[in-house]
């Protein structure tokens, strides 16, 4: 039977009891993490979110009554326990912070009993990962979870820190929006008042937040709730934590440095680190070129190299038609391992093979300097030591290679180029390489779409020296973008933002829109800028993606409470979930759900 607290008063959590109080009279509380009976004593390590402390029962302490109920305990059972810290005199852990202490029980209080839980509340569970968030109040006791959202909540802390301290306001956006066009798919919300018309749950706070700049708000900050509709993956949630800024009369220096110095604080007061500043940059065109990914991990080597030219003349046909169609030939130079075995050069093909490529060439070099190739047969013995020489082939080393239009070629290379990196021990994971990558192009064609699209969003500011060729050539012009980039991972990125209306105009015109259509989307913003518009420009993290570094996770569930799962839903909740008709009938809604088509034997 659960007790009550009436009268108790914790003094401390677990660990905040140390060799300080030895000889005080302490009041803890929290859960039975194990029990240990001796017959005349009992051992109880206790756990909250601080982490264990132990506490011994024996009846000249706690009493006979006291050690029966004890006696009694289980695995997840809150208690409180008043009692009488001293010093350990055996059995020290050195492991624990309260390795050398432990609590004399004066008195016990069940406050609530638990049943058996379904797995083992410990740090590094192998229980299964749908096991664990079905059960995920049981899951967030682990200590190991426990750390990882406590970083959050210090890291959010220290940001708001020093943006305050920078002169950023902190201020709401909506979070019931106008849906516009461009970007991931936006979650619709029904409105019962204005049937037939929907909210949208914003994207990112981008509209308001430069509204805020036009209202003279000057810097702008929000620990901002995002939302988008899109497959997840290991570091993609449908929604999401934003640390969002704007800031006005300002260029891109001013932005880099503000953030520069955001995340060296962050580093340091977080996990002691001290990351120098400033940041390498890197154009967009440059990372594609040398590493196939506009997010390049930097710690290590083994760079994309261009042979288009090298084998432009040649008969191998996977070569010349990728050439001929306008794309691209390049190579990973894979040092050491020319001697892979073939089954593990055809995993490397299939790998590619599920980036979009048709196949993967390779060059195996002996290490008596004759080749082993995939297409040696079709080249000259010149043409193949000119292709070995350009890759800086040596003996030893394996020599891939991918054609076909740039995108694909950059998309495979660059993943293979990762995989390999850690297949092979490359990767430094002790190095912080922090990097800007600038310069990105303002468009990209959409072969779905048929049409150049954002490659940001429709307000970002062209380069000034790029503004002529709004009307000559869209694929060239680069925008005032800028992405921070940390080991791999894009952590955040923003841009100056168009604050001219007439270049507005332009974009919205490039991108498809009449003005009647600009006007219905976006109307509010374009009216907004004919009142004096300053030069701003923004930039927004990540926050769960930078956890996951600070915290050394590689799964992003692993930083949210209550994460979903990969179809979007959430195994604990049991959402998204169907709804009362009469709910449905308030809001003007009737689901038609497309039957499945019939199969014929």
């Amino acid at each position: 039977m659960a007790e009550s607290m009436k009268g108790l008063h914790r003094s401390h959590r677990c660990t905040e009891v140390s060799n300080a109080n030895i000889g005080e009279k302490v009041t803890v509380m929290g859960w039975v993490q194990k029990r240990r009976n001796l017959g005349s004593l009992i051992f109880v390590d206790l756990r909250d979110r601080s982490g264990l402390l132990q506490i011994v029962f024996d009846t000249d302490s706690v009493g006979e009554e006291g050690f029966a109920k004890a006696e009694t305990l289980r695995s997840e059972f809150v208690i409180a326990v008043e009692g009488t810290v001293t010093k350990r005199t055996a059995a020290v852990n050195e492991n624990l912070k309260t390795g050398d202490i432990e609590i004399i029980a004066t008195s016990l209080r069940v406050l609530a009993e638990s049943q058996t839980p379904p797995f083992a509340i410990e740090e590094n569970s192998l229980t299964k990962e749908d096991i664990r968030l079905k059960y995920r109040y049981l899951d967030l006791r682990r200590p190991d979870i426990q750390s990882k959202l406590m970083m959050k909540s210090k890291v959010l802390g220290l940001m708001r820190t020093f943006m305050s301290n920078e002169g950023f306001l902190e201020i709401e956006t909506p979070i019931l929006c106008k849906s516009t066009p461009e970007g991931a798919r936006d979650y619709l919300v029904p409105s019962r008042v204005h049937q037939g018309n929907f909210y949208a749950l914003p994207q990112s706070p981008q509209i308001f937040k430069q509204l805020l700049m036009v209202s003279g708000y000057d810097r702008y900050f929000q620990i901002a709730r995002c939302f988008r509709d899109e497959d997840l993956r290991a570091d993609r949630q449908p929604e999401f934590t934003q640390a969002d800024m704007e800031l006005s009369f300002v260029d891109i220096e001013d932005v880099l440095d503000v953030n520069e110095r955001l995340l060296k604080y962050v580093w340091k007061e977080a996990i002691g680190v001290d990351i120098p500043t400033p940041f390498p940059r890197m154009p967009y065109h440059e990372a594609m070129d040398r590493f196939g990914s506009d997010k390049p991990d930097t710690r290590f080597g083994m760079e994309l190299v261009d042979v288009s030219d090298v084998v432009r003349n040649c008969e191998f046909v996977v070569f010349k038609g990728a050439l001929e169609a306008g794309g691209t030939v390049r190579g990973l130079n894979v040092e050491g391992q020319g001697a892979m075995p073939r089954k593990r050069i055809d995993k490397l093909v299939e790998f590619a093979k599920g980036y979009g490529a048709k196949g993967l060439a390779y060059v195996c070099i002996n290490e008596d300097g004759t080749y082993k190739s995939s297409f040696a047969k079709f080249m000259s013995e010149e043409e193949m030591n000119a292709l070995v020489a350009a890759m800086n082939g040596k003996p030893g080393d394996l020599l891939l290679f991918a054609a076909d239009k740039k995108s694909l070629v950059f998309n495979v290379l660059g993943a293979i180029r990762l995989e390999m990196g850690k297949e092979l021990g490359l990767i430094d994971e002790k190095k912080w390489n922090f990097l800007w990558v600038t310069e990105f192009p303002l468009f990209e064609y959409s072969e779905e779409e048929g049409r150049f699209m954002s490659m940001h969003h429709p307000f970002t500011m062209p380069m000034e020296e790029d503004l002529h060729l709004l009307d000559t050539d869209l694929g060239a012009v680069r925008s005032k973008a800028y992405d921070c980039v940390l080991n791999g991972t894009e952590l955040g990125g923003g841009s100056v933002r168009i604050h001219q209306s007439d270049i507005q105009e332009k974009m919205f015109e490039l991108l498809g829109f009449t003005q009647e259509s600009a006007h219905e989307q976006f109307g509010f913003l374009l009216d907004a800028f004919s009142y004096g518009v300053p030069p701003h420009a923004g930039l927004a993290y990540g926050v769960d993606r930078m956890i996951m570094h600070l915290t050394g996770t590689d799964n992003i569930r692993d930083v949210i409470a209550f994460p979903k799962v990969k179809d979007a839903s959430c195994m604990m909740s049991k959402c998204p979930s169907e709804v009362a008709p009469k709910q449905l009938e308030e809001l003007g809604i009737a689901i038609a759900i497309p039957e499945a088509e019939e199969t014929q034997e």
